[in-house]
């Protein structure tokens, strides 16, 4: 028997223009319940990071402001963006084109607030480690919150400008009314490559690479003094010390660059401006919300000491927002 798993159907069958639609195969639902696992992972991930941070008191640093940021973006990828590409994954946009587009909308201003965040938490970790005696006049907690409000006040003004020509004739570039894609002109689509991808890329490059090589000179020179002090045996774990910060950067560098350079590649190939909503590079880059708390949050030892304090309610009881969790 050589049945196909996957056939394809018109999404309104009496009328031409109609989109294709793939019917549902048992590995289409296998894929779809798969996303949606990974969905559900990113909200529970992040809406921890997000409680942790809120509720214990000694959480409210500097720095995790921009960690609350990055954990508030990712949450709201993984409850709206992600559950809405899964749905027009495979299958047809029924809603109308306003809503597709503002769909997209947010799932822009949600990828630049994200990377932005991630800017500014570069940014805190450079002045934090090779500036440290400037850092406490230099990086206030209301300094901070004026850079993310700004943050994410600029991804929404930037995006609008970036997609205005698409919403101002948002019926003309898709004839095709069940699919949901955007279309962007080239210039914006240059101008998107050099705010969202090679500025920010750049930035966070340079930045840990400054970051990594500080950290590495005093960790030679604490493991200097060691020697001069102590037994050869406490050197080892110096070195192991600064093999641990050299992979958790690398990790951070290259899962973010990996998770972005898809959505540039059809643009640097030279292929056409579309920007499909459940397309697989805005797949991939949405499951960076996912590793997003991994990376930056879960290493932390007071994160998992307050998933501890979260799973086991310990957080609904008088005073917990005082314990101490570093």
């Amino acid at each position: 028997m050589g049945e196909t798993l996957e056939q394809v159907e018109l999404c309104t069958p009496p009328l031409n223009t109609s989109c294709m639609s793939t019917l549902v195969s048992p590995k289409a639902t296998l894929i779809k319940t798969l996303l949606y696992c990974i969905a559900l992972l990113t909200v529970m991930l992040n809406l921890l990071v997000v409680i942790s941070i809120s509720h214990f008191r000694q959480l409210h640093t500097t720095t995790n402001v921009f960690l609350l940021s990055l954990a508030v973006s990712d949450l709201l990828v993984g409850l709206t963006v992600m559950p809405t590409e899964i749905v027009i994954h495979q299958s047809c946009w029924f809603l109308d084109k306003i809503t597709c587009d503002l769909f997209l909308f947010l799932s822009f201003i949600l990828t630049s607030s994200s990377v932005g965040s991630m800017v500014l938490i570069s940014v805190d970790r450079y002045v934090g480690i090779c500036a440290p005696l400037h850092y406490s006049s230099m990086i206030t907690p209301s300094r901070a919150k004026i850079c993310v409000s700004l943050c994410w006040i600029c991804s929404v003004i930037y995006n609008f400008i970036i997609l205005k020509d698409h919403l101002s004739q948002i019926y003309m570039f898709n004839p095709c009314f069940q699919e949901c894609t955007v279309f962007i002109s080239y210039i914006s689509w240059v101008v998107d490559f050099i705010v969202t991808f090679f500025g920010p890329i750049t930035v966070i490059i340079a930045l840990y690479m400054r970051v990594f090589v500080v950290a590495v000179s005093q960790a030679r020179v604490m493991r200097s003094q060691i020697v001069a002090i102590k037994s050869r045996t406490l050197t080892v774990v110096v070195k192991k010390s600064e093999m641990k910060a050299a992979r958790t950067l690398g990790i951070v560098l290259l899962v973010f660059i990996a998770c972005l350079c898809p959505l540039y590649l059809p643009f640097l190939a030279g292929e056409d401006n579309t920007v499909d909503g459940s397309s697989a590079q805005s797949w991939l880059f949405s499951c960076n919300s996912s590793l997003n708390p991994l990376i930056y949050a879960f290493f932390y030892p007071w994160f998992r000491k307050a998933i501890k304090l979260i799973v086991s309610l310990q957080i609904l009881q008088p005073g917990s927002c005082e314990v101490k969790i570093m």
